[in-house]
């Protein structure tokens, strides 16, 4: 009698596991699949790229204009298949807007090269004058995806500037500007670049 009674309760219980475990293999199957998906979306997306900023901007006088250098860390943290392609670079200060005329290759960033490219921008008959100056270093992509922008500003000095116009001794024209000097660190226009011995 024992017999009959446990055996349909048994039955019921392995039917009930039979069900159960149907339905946690689908779970997991969807489950499997939807990661699935969405690594191979991730590794065919096109990548998010950061540029960051150096910590060193050089000026520099030359003849009657100026020179600008900039080394920007451009880079992807995340892995794709696709890569980006740089295709040109500006650099804009204002009052005055210089024009990239380094090296016009482009260049590619993926996750395991990011780049450090090193741009010289030049304004021909204009010299820095002391004030503040509101910038921004422009990467135009490939494709019709958006330009990856920069901004940054810079402030010089009226000491800064005659150094600029007036380099002593003459052959030593290449300033250097930080934007990471402790001793600005509390003012108004802390991560400005600035001249390191104003």
């Amino acid at each position: 009698m024992e017999d009959s009674e446990t055996r349909p309760l048994g039955s019921h219980r392995r039917q009930r596991f039979e069900v159960v475990h149907k339905w946690s293999a689908t779970a997991t199957a969807v489950v499997a699949l939807a990661i699935s998906i969405y690594n191979f979306a991730e590794l065919h997306r096109q990548p998010d790229i950061e540029m960051t900023l150096p910590h060193l901007f050089r000026l520099e006088k030359l003849g009657n204009g100026v020179r600008f250098y900039v080394r920007p860390t451009v880079s992807t943290r995340f892995k794709s298949e696709n890569v980006e392609v740089i295709a040109e670079a500006q650099l804009r200060l204002t009052p005055a807007i210089n024009h990239w005329s380094g090296d016009p290759a482009p260049f590619i960033v993926s996750q395991d090269k990011p780049q450090q490219p090193s741009f010289e921008f030049r304004a021909n008959d204009w010299m820095y004058q002391a004030g503040r100056y509101e910038g921004s270093l422009v990467l135009l992509r490939s494709g019709d995806r958006a330009p990856l922008t920069k901004r940054f500003c810079l402030i010089i000095s009226a000491a800064a500037a005659n150094e600029l116009q007036n380099p002593q001794p003459p052959d030593q024209t290449i300033r250097f500007f930080r934007n990471d000097l402790p001793k600005f660190a509390s003012s108004r226009d802390a991560g400005c670049y600035r001249r390191d011995m104003d």
